[in-house]
């Protein structure tokens, strides 16, 4: 949605139109006061200031060109996005303690290297498992294996 097409209301309160610009409320005052955005209006109907629709579209077309209410030039930061949770991982498979052994001593090694690739290098030098097989065999071939790779 443009921010043209969030003006629809015939009068709406200073929060909302702080809304519609992508600003905060008081970030907006702030504008305001220097004179950059034009001052509400109060009616006799309601004692808050609003801004009718003639002020609306104003308030719109200084965000857009950036030439503010007196004239002057103003700049806009984008309005913060709200953090994403961050997507689980669909490949992540829990390692088993021989695997977490593994990584740890492949670093007492000086080699760094994720579990995922210590588990696929695992596969792959012993497809049919590594079970009956001595641990230090396991280490040194893993190790060199992936001293070769990087």
């Amino acid at each position: 949605m443009t921010i043209q097409e969030k003006a629809r209301k015939a009068v709406v309160s200073v929060v909302a139109m702080a809304d519609m610009l992508g600003l905060s409320k008081s970030r907006f005052y702030a504008l305001i006061q220097s004179g950059i955005f034009p001052q509400p209006v109060r009616h006799a109907s309601c004692k808050r200031p609003v801004f009718d629709a003639d002020l609306q579209q104003k308030c719109l077309e200084i965000r857009q060109t950036g030439i503010g209410h007196n004239r002057e030039p103003v700049l806009f930061n984008r309005k913060r996005r709200k953090p994403t949770q961050p997507k689980p991982r669909r490949d992540h498979h829990p390692i088993s303690e021989e695997q977490a052994e593994l990584v740890e001593a492949l670093k007492s090694l000086g080699l760094t290297a994720t579990a995922e690739e210590v588990q696929a290098t695992v596969g792959e030098l012993f497809p049919s498992g590594c079970s009956g097989i001595d641990k230090g065999e396991v280490v040194r071939r893993v190790f060199l294996q992936l001293r070769g790779r990087k």
